[in-house]
């Protein structure tokens, strides 16, 4: 296989070198996982560890694929304000910048370490993880009602943290005067830093091996061939058209009112096109995406409807075009706030899945109970002395499609993160897991029934101040085919007592100790006629109590 480099690389050495470097990632994972200072990190996973081309080109996708398209972006934003001649080794760039890195919010810091083999730059180790708190209005930084980005921390363009291996001090000074949790913070980012240089260093024993040139045309012929697959999947799909709309519960600013989200796709001739300029102007909450979040989001859906089996690569972009209108909610305008994108992710997700099923019906599913939340706890002085912010984030449900029920109490889509363990939170945090559960009767009736969403209910023994972002609670999820809709979410204080609250499910709320809350996410729709769902099945959800008896 020659490609265009100056070297010839055969199709089983790129397999092995593919390989290797999917081995070589689940290394960084699990190093980075072992180090964590937080619970995000070493609890709820919500991180990603990757190896890159020279061009940033991602070679092989990581469990969180969330994090896939952003990282072409931000090595690309770093090679136009450094150039490639300007990299040394042992740089190091960090970068939690929304619109200068396509980061998905402030919190989300991504760490970029050029790989030199001599002087020839051969890849990129990289990684995008979620911080305790990088400053901002609230603790946690992720706050639903920010109107703008810098209310929701500290934002670094891509800058260096280390030039040729000399680390900057300043930035860590300046992070600690604006972290509530410094420690924390920079000890995940320390975290960050060690991964990506476990993928450079085992990058370098590969280079000891085959030469970098020969290195180099692998990774590009890893690419390609993943892009060549894409493609030759694509022309698989039947040509056909769709349209779907959705909407988010609010922005998180102006309850009444809905946010909008709309997509025509069109198929022809193994291209596919997403047209979202239908969607809503950007929020004034920070329910709004960045361009690589999209993209993603379009990626997702067809991997999930041609072969979860997929690769994605990068040089499949030239076969999906992503339509966006500049000032919308999924193509905002600096500086819009991004903190709650996940809710959004999820919901257009679930839009395209509609959509796209004139065109492959056999693949249809209905709505999926959406993020499930997040949900933020600063513990004040009291009896116990707390060093960290309590941060979970909750899964929902998925919805049930033309091939069976919807699984229950489980992030989904995009997600692919761990809901925080009871041990670790009444271990670490003053609280009391009271409750935690499947939700009897949550997912939406139908041929196949929509996954149960799960509730959690805590016992605060000290004061504290909670920040929950959900959705779903006014804009339930849909039911396709005739499929009922899923039950909505909640997000209630000291129930079943006289002073009980329902709260927005976006909200920022004082409590004593004492109080109870509730966290309820939404259940999954349910696709196709109730009436045709079997008698075995209806026994079933019985016997197994995913319905209420009588």
């Amino acid at each position: 296989m020659d490609t265009g480099q100056g070297a010839t690389v055969d199709p089983i050495t790129v397999q092995i070198l593919r390989n290797r470097i999917g081995s070589l990632m689940d290394e960084m994972h699990h190093h980075f996982f072992r180090s964590g200072y937080s619970t995000i990190v070493r609890e709820s996973r919500d991180f990603s560890c990757v190896i890159l081309d020279a061009r940033g080109r991602l070679l092989v996708t990581p469990p969180m694929f969330f994090h896939a398209t952003a990282y072409r972006y931000l090595v690309a934003r770093v090679l136009e304000l450094y150039g490639a001649e300007g990299l040394a080794d042992g740089d190091v760039f960090i970068c939690n910048h929304p619109y200068e890195g396509q980061m998905p919010h402030v919190p989300d810091m991504g760490v970029v370490m050029p790989v030199f083999d001599g002087d020839a730059l051969v890849a990129f180790a990289g990684s995008i993880a979620h911080k305790a708190d990088i400053g901002g209005t609230v603790p946690g930084s992720t706050w639903g009602q920010a109107q703008e980005i810098f209310q929701e921390g500290i934002v670094f363009p891509p800058v260096r943290l280390y030039r040729a291996g000399t680390y900057c001090r300043d930035i860590e000074r300046t992070i600690r005067a604006n972290s509530r949790h410094a420690e924390t913070t920079l000890g995940d980012l320390r975290g960050q830093v060690a991964a990506c240089g476990i993928g450079r260093d085992r990058l370098r024993q590969i280079c000891g091996e085959y030469g970098a040139d020969r290195l180099k045309a692998a990774l590009t012929a890893m690419v390609e061939a993943a892009g060549a697959e894409f493609r030759a999947a694509l022309r698989r799909l039947p040509d056909g058209e769709g349209e779907a709309e959705a909407f988010l519960d609010s922005d998180g600013i102006d309850y009444t009112k809905p946010v909008r989200l709309h997509v025509q796709v069109t198929v022809r001739d193994g291209r596919v096109s997403f047209d979202f300029t239908g969607c809503a102007d950007q929020g004034r909450g920070p329910v709004n995406i960045r361009e690589a979040l999209v993209e993603v989001c379009c990626f997702q859906v067809l991997i999930g409807l041609i072969d979860p089996n997929l690769p994605y690569s990068d040089a499949a972009r030239d076969a999906v075009e992503i339509v966006l209108r500049e000032g919308s909610v999924v193509h905002p305008r600096a500086p819009a706030p991004c903190s709650s994108y996940m809710k959004t992710c999820m919901t257009v997700i679930d839009m395209l899945f509609e959509a796209m099923a004139p065109i492959v019906p056999g693949r249809a599913a209905a709505f999926s109970g959406g993020s499930g939340g997040g949900l933020t706890v600063d513990w004040h002085d009291g009896p116990r002395k707390v060093t960290n912010n309590q941060y979970e984030i909750y899964g929902s449900a998925y919805g049930g499609s033309a091939a069976g029920d919807g699984c229950s109490g489980t992030t989904v889509h995009l997600s692919n993160i761990y809901v925080t363990p009871i041990e670790i939170v009444e271990t670490e945090f003053p609280c009391r897991v009271t409750r935690f559960e499947l939700i009897p009767g949550s997912g939406g009736d139908g041929k196949h029934r929509g996954g149960l969403a799960m509730r959690r209910e805590y016992a605060l023994l000290q004061p504290a101040m909670v920040v929950f972002r959900g959705d779903r609670a006014t804009q339930p999820s849909r039911g396709v085919a005739g499929g009922g809709p899923g039950r909505p979410s909640r997000f209630v204080v000291n129930p079943g007592r006289p002073d009980e609250r329902e709260m927005p499910i976006t909200t920022r709320v004082e409590l004593d100790a004492g109080t109870t809350m509730l966290i309820e996410a939404a259940g999954g729709g349910g696709y196709g006629d109730p009436g045709e769902r079997t008698a075995a099945a209806r026994a079933a959800d019985l016997r197994e109590g995913y319905v209420a008896k009588g």
